[in-house]
Order: C-alpha cells, then structure tokens, then sequence
C-alpha cells in the first residue's frame, strides 16, 4: 500500500497532466478525449506509469499511444515546472482499456433492451 503522500503525489501528477492535455497540447492527435486514469509513482519518484483511456477503433488509440509516448518528454518538463518535488519522474504511458470496455458492455445491453422492446409479430 502506498503512503498517503505518494498517494497525494500520484493525484497531483495525474490532474497536472490531464490540464496539460487539454490546455497546453498542440499536436492534434491529443486534442481528442483523453482520460488519465490513474498514476502509480515508484517509491523513489523516479519513474510514473501513466494509465490513459481513449475512444476510437484500435488504429486511433495506437496513433494517441505513440503521441502520449513522444510528448513524455514535454510533460515531465511542464511538471517540473508546476510541481515541486526533487525528482520529476520518467513518465511511462499504459493504456487502460476500462472506459472502451465498459463503453461496449453499455452498447451491447442497449441493443438487447432494443431488441426486448420491439413489437412481437
């Protein structure tokens, strides 16, 4: 169980960079809906694995992925600039794939109410 700072810590990290995405970004495949999910800090603060969540068919959230991947460097450095630690943490993007799955279990009981609605012949 993490401690209640690192917990604190991988708060602060995911709201700064879920700010970064929607307000500092410019490269237009990370203007779409981007959720950071969750982000577990190494105890030493020298490694962040970022878990992100986006819609789209598999060629879009690959295309996001390798984005996220190339503006690493860019994050760890606007978070050096908004958050006050010793060490800004190498961030690590992981897919989390919850909200696509969960979007797909909501569409799949949507087309079962659907079909339980309609008119018996």
């Amino acid at each position: 169980m993490p401690s209640r700072r690192l917990l604190r810590i991988n708060d602060l990290i995911r709201d700064e960079i879920a700010d970064l995405l929607r307000r500092e970004t410019e490269d237009p495949e990370l203007q779409t809906l981007i959720s950071i999910i969750e982000v577990d800090t190494s105890p030493d603060l020298r490694t962040a694995k970022v878990y992100f969540s986006t819609l789209g068919d598999d060629e879009q959230v690959a295309r996001v992925f390798r984005h996220l991947r190339k503006a690493a460097r860019f994050f760890r450095r606007e978070l050096a600039q908004r958050i006050d630690l010793r060490y800004t943490p190498l961030l690590e993007f992981e897919l989390d794939p919850s909200i696509a799955r969960g979007a797909r279990v909501l569409a799949l009981l949507n087309s079962i109410n659907a079909e339980d609605d309609r008119p018996s012949q």
